[in-house]
């Protein structure tokens, strides 16, 4: 976060000293227990008073945050503090003790969530509203009242909306930490898209980091992004090819191990395609495929010829459900364009993909590419459950939109054990309770999500397909925003998006424009390495100090309730009562929350409770819930029991409904992509094929560019974080450090030994962290997980590690975001590595592993 000097504070307490108390304590404890006379009696506890379960009020709530799904969580509290928090015993919906059933399955949360009392009670908790004192990122606030924040960001706002028009404000809402069917941070149907734009200023943010290009394919391949099943078909699969996909860090969904661990004790095989070995292969006994970053693919075209050429395709499938796979199925008006079959037998570049030709490039020999094509194709029903991470590259919606053609090609869509996904939402949600009106998604121009900084740096010469502006139809069409603010709400943004030295150059522009000339605002719970750089800090409630209603995330199908389980902390306000706050002083508030007066802002709770009854009648007429509203406060949560497993296009496959494209089927061969005559008005930008095609990245390890930079790094999800949420809480620290992962192979070259301090850099930055040495990564490769708080040495090296130094934030023109399109060099270093916690508290996981 800020800069730091490197030696030992004088003035400290030092580790020696704390040793060597805890040494004689601990000796004096002893000798008192062998001793005897005045020795205490033994109690349970380590220390007293300490609430028995009786003494304790036990509230349902879940978790809040995009990690696979929104799990059960038990508060039990005394008074107004959670004392502990648990987890689903299957008793909730008033079933009998340890009820957890195929079709009703308990939602029992994870490390993460189980730990949260130590992110609501955290030092780094923010509590008070804080203006800026000190230099940009220097980190120096000082608290102030909600009057004078709110009043001097409402006027910072009227002046920059006056001064540079309605684009002046950059909407960075995500769904880090107020997602709720009330409570809502979200790029599109959020709180603060809502307020921005009925203030008529605002620039979206369209992109969705974690999968932006797997929703172009789905949008293209099917028309809709709820391509997933509920993860109790997957119990009914023969076969399960995890590509790029580790279910023990990355679940989608409330019960993905369970169900996935009923097809292993059913006979099912699992495969596991992935430049490292990962936990998930190991639980499964996978027969691990490793794989050159970024060249999924090309691997997947291999696959594609080989069915092709062994005649194991399903033709009548293809003939009935898919439009563009083969010269019989292509559109009338298409006549002369390219089929996807014509494409893998090079009948139109010459090149026919063959396993061999992918092998070239994928790194895979062919004839595992051969076998792997095989088992899936004669394998029925078989799941290929295509991840979001291989989508996370340059161009990565080809490797979407090219496993969705061998999904179809096989004719493993629409049936139990099979898979569609892609983007994986499944069972459908009522997802909104706040008013969702023609004024929910304004916005002014709407920008891809990562490319605010590069138009911050060079506007106005900027062109509209660098910005990946969305059109319009108007005269702001094309317009490039004069950008000049950011609302950071449920966001870490500046330290999750890519090419962070980028971003930090074009706060610092906007910085450079004068006093009240640029405004920064963060809205969050906890102070954040975003938070850093702002002018206001505004604190947050968490999802345990407000009402709401939980849901789940993707998957699952059941709603939690989530009651303000103990008042807010310090002045913690709700996103809605300052944001109506807000709109009340820049005059539509009645407009923006029409159910509240202007007393919301410090009674907010009737309020909340009627938005909130009102969304559950919704659920009661469209989705046939026979609770009351009272019922489910007091249950706490609503699991539904569906007829049959939820299987995404059943019904088109089974009833013959048309799929929502524009043909009415699987579109290989997209109509839209197909008729779009000029790419710059578009949002894309850049042409993008009709077909799945391998498009080369801009890095990759067949680059020219590895003579400087031989390593490949991809950035996947831990398991210990959401995102950057979690870093700081010293339970799950105790579980890991954040370090590169690096083949034995590798490492022995370059003189590099399992828990060394390493450098990882390339021409855009440098971060410094323990290296992992194991044969579980493939050589050429380094593995380094996303989401570490940033931590700045005075030359801009991140001593933390956070990845995102080294990414690239050129735009794909699909939207996908290139996080593990990175080329970089590795050597062993003198610098140290900040793991921002205090040292005793972070475990030293290399230890317990073998070193190579």
């Amino acid at each position: 976060m800020t800069p730091r000097d490197d030696h030992i504070d004088p003035v400290a307490p030092q580790r020696e000293d704390r040793r060597d108390f805890l040494k004689t304590s601990a000796v004096a404890a002893a000798s008192t227990l062998v001793l005897g006379p005045g020795a205490r009696k033994a109690h349970a506890f380590a220390y007293e008073p300490y609430p028995t379960d009786d003494e304790l009020e036990t509230v349902v709530t879940s978790c809040a945050h995009n990690c696979g799904s929104r799990h059960m969580l038990v508060a039990h509290k005394k008074g107004d503090v959670i004392v502990r928090l648990s987890t689903d015993n299957g008793t909730y919906q008033g079933d009998e003790y340890g009820t957890d059933t195929e079709e009703k399955p308990q939602i029992r949360a994870c490390l993460r969530g189980r730990s949260y009392r130590l992110r609501l009670y955290s030092p780094e908790r923010l509590l008070y509203p804080m203006k800026r004192v000190g230099e940009r990122g220097e980190g120096k606030f000082k608290r102030i009242g909600w009057e004078q924040a709110l009043s001097e960001i409402a006027e910072r706002m009227v002046h920059l909306k006056q001064t540079y028009g309605p684009t002046a404000l950059v909407d960075q809402s995500y769904a880090g930490a107020s997602y709720g069917v009330l409570h809502k941070s979200d790029q599109i149907e959020g709180l603060l898209g809502r307020f921005l734009g009925m203030f008529g200023c605002r620039t979206s943010s369209w992109s969705v980091p974690s999968y932006q290009g797997t929703t172009f394919s789905s949008r293209m391949t099917f028309g809709t992004i709820e391509d997933g099943n509920e993860d109790d078909a997957f119990a009914h699969s023969k076969l399960i090819i995890m590509w790029g996909w580790n279910p023990a860090y990355t679940f989608h969904g409330g019960n993905t191990f369970y169900y996935m661990r009923m097809a292993k004790q059913r006979g099912c095989k699992f495969v596991l395609v992935d430049p490292q070995y990962t936990d998930s292969a190991a639980a499964y006994d996978a027969w691990w495929i490793p794989i050159r970053p970024n060249t999924d693919a090309a691997m997947l075209a291999g696959m594609a010829y080989h069915i092709w050429d062994k005649d194991l395709h399903d033709q009548d499938f293809i003939d009935r459900f898919v439009q563009g796979m083969d010269k019989g199925t292509m559109p009338d008006w298409a006549g002369g364009q390219e089929s996807f079959r014509d494409y893998i037998f090079g009948e139109t570049d010459g090149t026919p993909k063959t396993p061999e030709w992918a092998a070239e490039i994928c790194g895979v020999k062919a004839d595992d590419i051969r076998k792997l094509a095989e088992m899936y194709a004669t394998t029925k029903p078989a799941a290929l459950k295509a991840s979001w991470a291989p989508g996370r590259n340059a161009y990565g919606e080809q490797y979407n939109r090219m496993a969705a053609a061998v999904q179809a090609m096989t004719g493993n869509i629409g049936v139990l054990g099979g898979c569609a996904e892609g983007v994986g939402k499944a069972w459908h949600a009522e997802a909104v309770a706040y008013p969702y009106d023609q004024y929910s998604n304004v916005w002014f121009a709407s920008i891809k999500s990562d490319r605010w900084a590069h138009i911050v740096l060079n506007y106005p010469n900027v062109k509209r397909e660098e910005a990946g502006l969305w059109p319009r139809g108007d005269a702001l069409d094309g317009v490039i925003p004069n950008i000049r603010g950011i609302f950071w709400q449920g966001s870490d943004w500046l330290n999750q998006l890519t090419n962070i030295n980028k971003e930090i150059e074009a706060i610092r522009k906007l910085d450079s424009y004068g006093e009240g000339e640029s405004l920064l605002v963060c809205m969050d719970s906890t102070i954040t390495p975003t938070g850093i750089w702002a002018d206001y800090l505004l604190p947050i409630a968490t999802h345990f100090e407000r009402h709401d209603v939980a849901l789940p995330w993707y998957k699952g199908h059941y709603y939690i309730h989530r009651p303000k389980v103990i008042e807010p902390m310090g002045e913690s306000k709700s996103d809605f009562q300052v944001f109506t706050e807000l709109a009340y002083r820049l005059g539509f508030g009645p407009q923006y929350n029409p159910k509240a007066g202007r007393d919301y802002f410090n009674n907010p709770d009737a309020v909340d409770e009627a938005y909130l009854v009102d969304w559950w009648h919704r659920v009661q007429d469209h989705q046939g819930v026979d609770w009351d509203w009272e019922t489910f406060k007091k249950r706490g949560v609503y699991k539904f029991i569906l007829p049959r497993p939820h299987v995404a296009f059943r019904d088109q496959i089974e009833n013959g409904t048309p799929f929502q494209t524009p043909s009415g089927k699987i579109e290989i061969f997209s109509t839209t992509l197909a008729q779009i005559t000029d790419w710059t008005k578009t949002q894309y930008g850049y042409p993008i094929p009709a077909i799945p095609k391998w498009v080369e990245p801009w890095e990759s390890l067949i680059s020219e560019k590895t003579a400087e930079f031989p390593f490949h790094m991809v950035s996947p999800h831990p398991r210990w974080r959401t995102h950057s949420i979690f870093h700081n809480i010293p339970w799950l620290r105790e579980t890991y450090s954040q370090e590169t992962t690096m083949n034995a192979s590798d490492a022995a070259r370059l003189g590099i030994r399992n828990g060394d301090i390493v450098e990882c850099w390339n021409d855009r930055g440098k971060v410094v962290t323990p290296v992992y040495v194991t044969e579980r990564c493939m050589p050429g490769v380094v593995v380094l997980h996303e989401g570490a708080w940033m931590d700045l040495d005075e030359n801009g090296v991140d001593r933390a590690g956070n990845p995102d130094f080294l990414t690239l934030d050129e735009p794909s023109p699909a939207g996908a975001f290139a996080y593990n399109t990175v080329l970089c060099n590795v050597k062993k270093s003198d610098l140290g590595h900040r793991p921002g916690w205090d040292q005793l508290a972070t475990a030293r996981s290399h230890v317990f592993r073998r070193d190579l």
